[in-house]
């Protein structure tokens, strides 16, 4: 059994009022939050290794780098990938961004980037800065009208039309919480050499990616939305895919050797890794893989689908609520609206019951146009979560929807 009351105690902030009402965070897609395990590592690493990483040859400096590098090596284990293909990045944001810059040398007028209507804009925007510079072309895959999904069948359609040199697409929806088939696409998209980057930042904690079972080229996430730490996270790539491209900032750290006439980069992924890095974070992610590789994934999976069946019957039985996305194959992120009540207000009301939910576009502008509604109201769920939670959150969505009819 999934031992939901043991694994909340490890949360300190889940045992929070808020407004005189027991915290309820239905939030893990903006970010997850953090056991104690992570929160102590950030702690103990300044109050006992603090120093820098592949530096000086002392004590600290070897205890801090070989805990640095170590969580390299958890991560890798937990995607199946080698550790020499684990870049650290700030967040999938840069890893997108260093992508987009490091692809751009490949591309010609009018080679074609293929990305999907579901994407966040950190999927979107560093792709169109890179048509505008090389002349390329960005095209969409469309969302479905009536089952608000991807479909493969026009997936494979515009993958043999564009013949595209570039695919960038979600894991999951960070938005609807849809989870993209992406396994497919990467297969079908092989037989035009297209170079596959794969949004795994709503994924990686929900799906537990396999790199080898995926066979993507890339694939991008952020430590915080799984355990871990804000400003960090990673780029996978297949290494002789990360040592063919240009290294995207220069400094210290990411050379060879360095004279006034010329400079030689190091390989991968020490390349990509300029100046003094985000230590104490990393090594804090490697305390949330841990604890993440604790919790058996089959339970943790089930449990998470049970909470959000249980979400949706509770919110198809509102009249006047709307749900979007598919919810069927889903991470646990549901979107809603109710009549035509702003969601900020139903966000606002909520909140005063302690229940923390995101409202807004979610950083998916083009989606929203696509759906033809301004924002929604998103209830993001994680393995932390209750069923109990949802039962009050549903009877106060109830009072505060009584207020505003």
């Amino acid at each position: 059994m999934f031992d939901i009351d043991n694994i909340r105690q490890d949360f300190p902030i889940l045992k929070q009022v808020v407004n005189d009402n027991p915290l309820i965070y239905f939030d893990s897609g903006a970010t997850s939050q953090k056991p104690q395990c992570v929160i102590d590592s950030i702690n103990n690493f300044y109050a006992n290794s603090n120093s820098n990483v592949h530096r000086g040859i002392h004590t600290l400096g070897d205890r801090a780098t070989a805990s640095y590098e170590d969580a390299r090596s958890k991560v890798a284990k937990f995607i199946n990938a080698q550790a020499n293909e684990i870049v650290w990045t700030k967040g999938a944001t840069e890893s997108l961004n260093l992508l987009a810059h490091g692809l751009a040398n490949s591309l010609n007028t009018d080679d074609v980037i293929l990305i999907s209507a579901l994407e966040h804009h950190a999927n979107i925007v560093p792709w169109q800065q890179i048509c505008a510079n090389t002349g390329a072309l960005l095209k969409v895959i469309p969302l479905d009208e009536t089952t608000q999904k991807i479909e493969l069948d026009t997936t494979y359609q515009l993958i043999d039309l564009y013949k595209p040199k570039i695919l960038s697409i979600s894991h999951a929806s960070n938005s609807l919480g849809n989870i993209q088939p992406i396994k497919n696409i990467i297969q079908y998209s092989k037989q035009y050499q297209t170079v596959t980057v794969i949004d795994g930042a709503q994924a990686f904690m929900h799906l537990r990616p396999d790199m080898k079972e995926l066979d993507c080229d890339f694939y991008v996430f952020s430590a915080h939305k799984s355990l871990g730490p804000t400003g960090l996270g990673g780029l996978y790539g297949k290494y002789d895919l990360l040592n063919s491209l240009p290294v995207y900032q220069t400094g210290g750290e990411m050379i060879k050797s360095v004279s006034f006439d010329n400079t030689i980069f190091a390989d991968a992924p020490g390349k990509f890794e300029a100046g003094t890095p985000n230590i104490s974070g990393v090594i804090s992610f490697g305390c949330a893989i841990d604890f993440m590789n604790k919790i058996d994934f089959i339970e943790q999976k089930t449990h998470e689908e049970l909470l959000l069946l249980y979400l949706k019957v509770q919110l198809e039985n509102i009249s006047g609520i709307k749900l979007y996305g598919d919810l069927e194959r889903n991470i646990g992120t549901v979107s809603f609206n109710y009549k035509n009540e702003h969601p900020f207000d139903i966000a606002t009301l909520l909140d005063q019951y302690g229940i923390a939910v995101r409202v807004g576009n979610h950083c998916t502008q083009p989606l929203m146009k696509c759906l033809n509604i301004e924002g929604t109201v998103r209830i993001s769920l994680a393995f932390y979560n209750t069923k109990s939670e949802i039962q009050q959150f549903i009877t106060h969505l109830k009072q505060c929807l009584l207020l505003l009819d």
